[in-house]
């Protein structure tokens, strides 16, 4: 609904304000899930770097193998450069869980809020996606490197 459908003689309170506030919210909350999506793939290029990373650092654990008398300090910074890339995809993994659970909660506000104020949907069929039950999938907030299980 435009301002300019407001009732003649300016006078704006026939639930002209509550309808336009509502509108924009919505429409800040779905702008909210799309940086979300954006951000999730974001995350899904960085976890491929990462494996990426994972492949290289095998490589040269491999080509260090084969060498006579390699330097244990090389083998050292490969084995690093691994724990690193392991700490990073936990990172990842967890920002998905973070993103989705969020991505969920926005959009289930923004349906209810666009039944409830827009809809004149009597029957109550309006499809509202249930928001999750937990506040939040991840309770961690820090990651140090150390022994992680990937599978």
């Amino acid at each position: 609904m435009l301002m300019n459908d407001a009732p003649p003689g300016g006078d704006a309170s026939g639930g002209l304000m509550p309808l336009l506030a509502a509108a924009d919210l919505q429409d800040h909350l779905m702008t909210a899930t799309n940086d979300l999506d954006r951000l999730q793939t974001l995350l899904a290029d960085a976890c491929n770097a990462l494996m990426e990373s994972f492949y290289g650092a095998s490589a040269r654990l491999q080509d260090l193998k084969s060498v006579p008398g390699a330097s244990v300090e090389h083998l050292d910074s490969a084995i690093l450069q691994l724990g690193g890339a392991v700490t990073a995809l936990q990172f990842q993994d967890m920002a998905s869980q973070l993103i989705t659970h969020t991505h969920r909660r926005l959009r289930n506000c923004a349906d209810r809020l666009a039944r409830d104020t827009f809809s004149n949907d009597e029957d109550g069929d309006a499809v509202v996606e249930e928001a999750p039950l937990r506040p939040n999938p991840v309770t961690q907030d820090e990651m140090d490197a150390g022994s992680v299980e990937l599978f």
